[in-house]
């Protein structure tokens, strides 16, 4: 089987559902800002791409008919270039670049684009008509149940405090903080916006503005500001908007290559994407699903957790993400910590402090697991997250030299 080369990377800013600066953009402009970035950084001619895979996570309205296919032509790529839309919920952005990859792998394909995207502010949490089926919800209601709700099974069941989610959630802010002040998100690409505004006469009209950084970050986050949030969940819980993701919009894509590829194009590669897994659990529990889906995805590399120099664990909340590094052997907090020089887990802040715009998340983590591994010179990374319904996801990108 061919490798497949990650020769670009990128990320919109991830910006907060409702408030935040994308929540008037539409999202077909947010991933074709991508997708046109991620040509560009690569190189190439637009017909170079053979098809775009785009994973959302409720492709419906705004977000609906086969947006792979409608981005790549709002985009004005020629007419050969396809596109399709896959919906693994939270692992979306990830499962396209991992089938876009295998079409290289398999030699069906020289270039292909992969890709993410969610605006939560246009498409709800759910969709706009959610209706689970009557008698399987009867049966088996916990498919259907609010993922905050899972959050608080797992801090119930594998003793994860508030404190300890809490001081989780503080130090993903303070290392997205740090990484803003030191500008390390290199992924980001400077993004265009809409704002409607009311003028005096009472007209309202369309103004652009450029966005060109996540705006959910509170670097002046304490430990004991975060102690006096109120639980969001359940009466007497845990988890709190606070220790939890922030939902988000955003869009993200790459472009990947073989290697035939890479040398008629002249182009340098990023990452090869060395493999991906998914793994089941409990969809009660579903936030456990990386302790899952990384080891599964170890053994079949062949690795081990120490091989590994840098994980992207999505922080949908801190009370699956504490456990999750629990369960792999590298809970303990110098792997998380901003203070701390051998950290490994979300270097640069994760979902609590950056956002989790769903579709898009998957995408989004491989820009900036691939931006920090090149700047750290790490050989190795992991990017997984534990997903709707109960699964987990995990892929192995190896930095090239």
């Amino acid at each position: 089987m061919r490798d497949a080369y990650i020769v670009s990377a990128v990320r919109t800013p991830g910006c907060r559902r409702g408030k935040g600066a994308l929540a008037q953009t539409r999202p077909e402009k947010l991933i074709v800002q991508a997708i046109n970035a991620a040509i560009e950084k690569a190189g190439i001619d637009k017909g170079a791409v053979d098809d775009f895979m785009l994973g959302c996570a409720f492709p419906e309205a705004e977000q609906g008919l086969n947006l792979g296919r409608i981005a790549v032509q709002i985009a004005r790529f020629p007419d050969s270039v396809t596109g399709a839309t896959v919906n693994r919920f939270c692992a979306s952005g990830l499962e396209a670049i991992a089938q876009s990859a295998m079409r290289v792998m398999a030699g069906w394909s020289e270039v292909c684009m992969a890709g993410g995207l969610e605006s939560m502010s246009t498409v709800p949490m759910g969709g706009n008509l959610p209706r689970p089926l009557p008698d399987w919800a009867k049966e088996q209601p916990d498919v259907y149940i609010s993922m905050g709700i899972t959050a608080e099974n797992v801090a119930n069941r594998y003793k994860i405090s508030r404190q300890m989610q809490d001081e989780f959630a503080y130090h993903s802010q303070m290392k997205a903080a740090d990484a803003q002040k030191n500008k390390l998100f290199t992924e980001i690409l400077s993004t265009v916006a809409d704002r409607f505004v009311e003028k005096p006469d009472g007209n309202i009209v369309r103004e652009t503005f450029v966005q060109d950084f996540d705006d959910g970050v509170r670097a002046d986050t304490t430990i004991e500001g975060l102690g006096k949030l109120k639980p969001a969940f359940a009466a007497n819980g845990s988890v709190t908007a606070g220790n939890a993701s922030q939902t988000t919009d955003g869009a993200a894509a790459c472009i990947i290559m073989s290697e035939a590829a890479l040398s008629k194009y002249g182009v340098k590669p990023l990452a090869k994407l060395i493999a991906y897994t998914t793994a089941g659990c409990k969809a009660d529990e579903m936030g456990v699903g990386p302790a899952y889906a990384i080891p599964k995805l170890l053994k079949l590399t062949g690795k081990n957790i120490n091989d590994i120099g840098l994980f992207e664990i999505n922080e949908a909340f801190a009370s699956q993400a504490i456990y999750c590094a629990q369960q792999l052997g590298i809970g303990d907090k110098k792997e998380w910590a901003i203070d701390s020089q051998s950290k490994r887990i979300n270097i640069t802040g994760g979902a609590i402090a950056l956002g989790h715009p769903l579709g898009c998340t998957g995408s989004k983590l491989a820009a900036t697991l691939i931006a920090n591994m090149r700047r750290k010179g790490v050989k190795y990374g992991v990017e997984s997250m534990c997903i709707g319904g109960g699964m987990g996801a995990a892929a192995l990108f190896e930095l090239c030299e």
